[in-house]
């Protein structure tokens, strides 16, 4: 006979239900995105930081509170039996198992079809191995947390309780170590402004030698109050960038940089977006240009501008 359910018990359950599906989102996510980093396949897209980022700040909130609120719950119903008949508690359970059965379903046909557009084996391999031991383990959990008088119920609830969070803990440390410490994004964002000050100045300096027919012999020329262009410096220590005119036609342009180039292509989801090159890599903090690459500290970039390709503008005749 069911017990009555009052606020606490439905909140209770509500949240650990909700706090469970995003986690498990999460964890699904944050594994994957591991997996394609360290498997790069020519034909998937870029990676960027977000993708492990989210996830792994997700789950070291949720899960603490999934399993404190699932603590909770055990110590009611140890205290008033009862509660295991609860209506929520049975639907919540019902509804868990059956998820995790069509989460495993699902994502086992979507990762086929993807293999079968091309993904490289042990992409797919890796994945597959993580939707069993995600659904899996969750399933057990609830199953033999509904049917809890089955031999040994007690044990394997706890074996997989603990389980899921040796998998949390191999995934954020997975996920560290393909990102890197917050420090080193922290230096990837400040190079990545670097760059984009970089190729903001080298436009200026070809519309200056297109407008005049030279190119500047300083940064300091590019300044057009009437345009409002300012030359950007260093968004970190606020230095001039380095320039250098070597020639009539030829310069460089000089930075100094936290953190090596990134090798973040292929490293990201394969099939969403057609695995086509990104057309402005600099919203993905690590993604540069080729032309752009560069080690730890100072790199100078020579150019030399083609005439043939960025001629003089003809300056208009004047109507007397």
């Amino acid at each position: 006979m069911n017990t009555q359910t009052t606020p606490k018990d439905f909140f209770l359950h509500l949240a650990a239900t909700v706090a469970l599906y995003v986690a498990v989102g999460s964890l699904i996510n944050l594994a994957f995105s591991v997996i394609n980093y360290f498997n790069p396949d020519t034909l998937a897209g870029y990676f960027y930081s977000g993708s492990i980022a989210w996830p792994i700040s997700m789950l070291i909130v949720l899960v603490p509170v999934l399993y404190l609120i699932e603590w909770m719950i055990a110590r009611d119903i140890a205290a008033a039996p009862k509660k295991k008949e609860m209506w929520i508690r049975r639907w919540r359970t019902y509804l868990t198992i059956f998820l995790a059965a069509i989460l495993m379903i699902g994502d086992l046909i979507t990762l086929i079809n993807v293999y079968l557009s091309g993904e490289i084996s042990s992409r797919f391999v890796y994945k597959v191995i993580v939707i069993i031991l995600v659904a899996g383990a969750i399933g057990k959990y609830y199953f033999f947390d509904l049917y809890d008088t089955y031999r040994y119920a007690t044990i394997i609830k706890r074996f997989n309780a603990w389980f899921g969070i040796v998998l949390v803990l191999a995934a954020i440390v997975a996920g560290f170590l393909a990102v890197g410490s917050p420090t080193k994004q922290r230096d990837l964002r400040f190079d990545q402004q670097r760059i984009g000050n970089l190729t903001n100045i080298q436009w200026q300096i070809i519309n200056y030698w297109q407008t005049k027919g030279t190119i500047p012999a300083a940064l300091s020329d590019l300044d057009d109050p009437l345009s409002g262009f300012s030359v950007p410096i260093d968004p970190e220590t606020k230095a001039a960038y380095g320039y250098t005119r070597s020639a009539s036609t030829t310069f460089s342009l000089c930075a100094t940089f936290g953190q090596p180039s990134q090798d973040v292509k292929g490293r990201g989801d394969f099939g969403y977006g057609g695995g086509v090159d990104m057309s402005y890599p600099s919203y993905y903090p690590g993604i540069e240009n080729e032309q752009w690459n560069h080690e730890v500290g100072s790199a100078c970039f020579e150019r030399k501008i083609d005439p043939s390709r960025y001629p003089i503008n003809p300056k208009p005749l004047m109507v007397q």
